[in-house]
């Protein structure tokens, strides 16, 4: 009988944490793959005008095939003036909190959660002709 007791006392905590693991695992490949394809989808448009539009349905799409929700944010460098133009680059930043598993809504919306954000640059070329 101790046994059994001695065995859920460990067991609880440490799945509990293993589901903390697996969503804060799954968040993070969500915004890592959010921020490469928006970066791409960035670069491969036709225009800056549009451009800023097919990086933000990217990085939708590849939220949503996680079950992720985050915010994007897009910017050219060196300036925002600069935007695909040879040798400029644009830079992606997903950021989101993925909240602990199985916290009771009646507590808060968010009691804890751990911040998940990835970074990704992605450069226009030197040789290209500017758009």
């Amino acid at each position: 009988m101790e046994f059994v007791w001695m065995a859920l006392l460990l067991l609880v905590p440490f799945v509990y944490v293993l589901l903390a693991v697996f969503d804060t695992q799954r968040a993070s490949y969500a915004v890592a793959a959010a921020s490469r394809s928006a970066a791409r989808a960035y670069v491969q448009a036709p225009d800056p005008a549009v451009a800023a539009a097919h990086a933000r349905v990217a990085a939708r799409v590849a939220l949503a095939d996680q079950d992720v929700e985050a915010d994007v944010d897009i910017t050219c460098l060196p300036s925002p003036s600069s935007c695909l133009e040879p040798g400029s680059s644009v830079r992606v930043v997903v950021h989101t909190v993925q909240p602990l598993p199985l916290t009771p809504s009646a507590l808060g919306d968010q009691i804890g959660g751990i911040a998940v954000d990835s970074t990704h640059t992605e450069p226009f070329g030197s040789y290209r002709a500017a758009r």
